[in-house]
């Protein structure tokens, strides 16, 4: 069961769009830490160690810039982790609706680039802020999580298509634009009340790069083509490296060794060549390779 399961996914993966590998990326390096964090708590009698949030120090981000400077891999790392299930599920869920709009509207291939560079500008707003906002003075803070990401791609959406439509449960068809809206103000409102201060201001982040990006698309800048430059020249480099597979070819059962026959046509063919530039150049244009096959020609005859 569990081996089908793997192909599937691993199918999934090959021939699903940008969003759908985004969504199997999510979910990896969710079981991946909840599978790690459940190890070590049963062989701890029940007790999460201490060495599980230093592992996990080093996958988020920090509040303290030269830690992240140092770590420059964090950029990344966090925005694929979560540790909440409540949390993946609502990123996961807004990255599949919003992420699919973006991908037919504008391309596939720039819901990756928005993605992650919503995630890093998302993340550069919640180091920035810990500088001179409440979150930052009390000690080091870690932020994991897409929601910046996801947000970049929220608005990327609404300033696309702000009239497209999405079904709601409850509520009924509500146009884009206002659920966009309606998400940018609760970041907004939610940053005074000092609850998850630095992921609301990530949030607005990537928000505003979602933005940007679509506003400069309109102007003929297409802030995706570097990211995706660099992918291809990567994924080109590991092709190269690939080992490829060697071919090789067995004579079938049952077979027939072949005759010498060809080689015989072959030679005919040379002698055919020979006795037409004789007739056109003379006996002497012959070279002395030429002379030799055509004795040894003569005397098989």
């Amino acid at each position: 069961m569990f081996r089908s399961l793997i192909d599937d996914i691993q199918q999934q993966f090959r021939v699903g769009n940008m969003v759908t590998r985004l969504v199997f990326l999510n979910l990896a390096a969710f079981l991946t830490l909840g599978i790690f964090r459940l190890v070590l708590w049963l062989g701890n009698a029940g007790v999460v160690p201490g060495f599980y949030y230093q592992i996990r120090k080093y996958l988020t981000l920090s509040s303290d810039p030269w830690f992240d400077l140092t770590h420059p891999w964090v950029f990344i790392t966090a925005i694929f982790l979560h540790e909440g299930l409540w949390h993946l599920i609502w990123n996961m869920v807004f990255l599949y609706w919003f992420g699919r709009i973006v991908g037919d509207l504008i391309g596939n291939h720039r819901v990756w680039p928005i993605y992650f560079m919503g995630g890093l500008v998302g993340g550069l707003c919640f180091i920035l802020g810990a500088s001179f906002l409440p979150y930052g003075q009390g000690g080091e803070v870690y932020a994991l999580g897409a929601s910046g990401s996801v947000m970049a791609l929220v608005l990327a959406a609404g300033m696309i298509a702000p009239d497209y439509r999405l079904h709601l449960l409850i509520i009924g068809e509500v146009s884009l634009k206002y659920i966009v809206a309606v998400l940018v103000i609760i970041d907004m409102i939610s940053l005074s009340n000092n609850i998850n201060t630095g992921g609301h201001l990530a949030h607005l982040g990537g928000a505003f790069f979602g933005y940007l990006f679509v506003v400069l698309l309109r102007q003929g800048y297409d802030l995706s083509l570097g990211l995706n430059q660099l992918m291809e020249k990567l994924e080109r480099l590991f092709q190269k490296r690939r080992p490829q597979p060697k071919i090789v070819y067995r004579k079938p059962v049952g077979t027939a060794t072949p005759s010498k026959k060809p080689a015989k046509a072959s030679g005919a063919a040379e002698l055919d060549l020979i006795l037409d530039k004789i007739k056109h150049k003379g006996l002497d244009s012959l070279t002395e390779e030429e002379r030799k096959f055509l004795e040894n020609q003569s005397k098989t005859s």
